[in-house]
């Protein structure tokens, strides 16, 4: 079986397509401790930073599979904002707070090249005790 891709990246397209649609504001709470992560360090909060990702406050958003771009500006300075979907926290609708928090059962499991402590691979079976 090929390996199964995140669903963090359709859920985050979905809910902000969502929100969108209902005049909604997405905002994405960000792990701002995670690689590979390009935003203003000033505006990071206890490891986290909130992001508007509305059409109004982003510019060439692209919510991508694997990454989260845009550029927005923050104290009137346009910065390029680069986000793996995979440090994306959350999104929620800043009017009403409904939106999703992902766990890391939202991400792939990662890739091993050792053998599998599981046994056999195949359908279960079941035995009967008595």
């Amino acid at each position: 079986m090929a390996p199964v891709s995140s669903k963090r990246p359709y859920l985050i397209r979905a809910m902000h397509e969502w929100m969108t649609d209902n005049d909604m504001t997405p905002f994405v709470v960000v792990d701002a401790e995670a690689d590979s992560l390009l935003v203003p360090e000033g505006y990071v909060s206890e490891g986290r930073i909130v992001l508007n990702v509305s059409s109004s406050a982003t510019r060439d958003l692209a919510l991508g599979d694997d990454l989260l771009s845009f550029e927005a500006r923050f104290g009137g300075v346009a910065h390029q904002i680069d986000v793996p979907t995979s440090a994306i926290i959350g999104i929620y609708a800043q009017e009403t707070g409904q939106g999703m928090i992902f766990t890391d059962d939202d991400l792939p499991p990662p890739e091993s090249d050792e053998p599998s402590d599981k046994g056999p691979s195949g359908p279960p079976t079941l035995k009967v005790v008595k």
